[in-house]
């Protein structure tokens, strides 16, 4: 009984630490305060978080796009 015991001990053991080494690299991604988001991505935050507040549930159906202009070349 004793063996039995110290098997399962064994096994869970190498369970739980191959789980821990199966995270999928999201142990090495940067922090959210060290991103760099563009422009647009700054706009759908502002205006979700001002419908969140307003208890807004909100759902891009097209986001917002930003294009550059053209006009700056000569």
């Amino acid at each position: 009984m004793n063996v039995v015991m110290r098997l399962a001990v064994v096994v869970s053991t190498c369970g739980l630490l191959a789980a821990c080494a199966s995270t999928g690299g999201a142990a090495s991604a940067p922090p959210p305060e060290q991103r760099t988001l563009t422009a647009e991505q700054q706009y759908i935050a502002y205006v979700e978080r001002i419908a969140k507040r307003r208890g807004i549930q909100l759902t891009w159906v097209n986001p917002p796009r930003i294009e550059e202009k053209a006009g700056s070349q000569q």
